[in-house]
């Protein structure tokens, strides 16, 4: 991706356009879903309950369904996260944004969270849809990160997702940097919350980002257009 001068699809198809605020409304979803339309974002992401209206809105388009499992904290059960998981595909879902147990990682239960990824990420592959593993990175050590891209990397997950955009800070370059270190070429790494602009989007593909996650997309695209750009949305992803 360059400063300027990019070819607007390329910018384009490395975003979710995402909203995931609870207070979403019906006339924002078909928005955001038209947006998506417009500017060939690679997917929306959404809350679970709107996977079917997202479904039906992108049908025939090449915009996928993204959505988010035991969203936003993590602090379920694994088996409640698969059931969520099946839920979602069965309403449309293209590709699942699951947290981890964070708890459970700071408290040094590695094997519980191995089978709490394991429990979405099966689903999926067996489904053929996308998985992400979002670590929260804002609340963890540096060793923490490096053991949750390991443990999402040995389920074989899709990706790595650094934050919910719920937590005290998003994605930052170091961070996205450390997990491309962790998982190395093979597997995505999202960059997701608090990129509210081009400049932001190529800092996190620089530091290895294959996809980011922001509520920012269509302001994003017409800064690499070189247009006029729209106001930016509120919230912090």
């Amino acid at each position: 991706m360059q400063a300027s001068g990019a070819p607007t699809g390329s910018v384009a198809g490395l975003i979710d356009h995402t909203l995931l605020k609870p207070d979403a409304t019906r006339a924002e979803i078909e928005t955001l879903c038209a947006e998506a339309r417009q500017y060939s974002f690679a997917t929306v992401c959404v809350n679970p309950t709107w996977v079917p209206s997202c479904a039906r809105l992108l049908r025939g388009s090449a915009v996928g369904v993204c959505t988010v499992v035991g969203f936003p904290l993590g602090a379920t059960t694994a088996d409640v996260k698969q059931y969520e998981t099946r839920r979602v595909i069965f309403d449309g879902a293209t590709e699942v944004d699951m947290v981890i147990n964070i708890g459970a990682l700071k408290s040094g239960d590695v094997r519980t969270v191995q089978l709490d990824i394991e429990a979405v990420v099966d689903v999926c592959r067996a489904a053929g849809i996308v998985s992400k593993v979002i670590i929260e990175t804002a609340l963890l050590t540096d060793e923490e990160k490096v053991t949750a891209c390991t443990l999402s990397k040995a389920a074989g997950a899709t990706f790595v997702k650094t934050s919910t955009g719920f937590a005290k800070h998003g994605a930052t370059p170091a961070d996205v940097a450390l997990m491309r270190r962790v998982v190395g070429a093979e597997m995505g790494v999202k960059a997701a919350g608090g990129v509210r602009d081009l400049s932001g989007a190529q800092e996190m593909v620089k530091a290895g980002a294959t996809r980011i996650g922001a509520s920012a997309g269509v302001r994003i695209v017409q800064e690499a257009k070189g247009g006029a750009v729209a106001s930016g949305p509120g919230g912090g992803y």
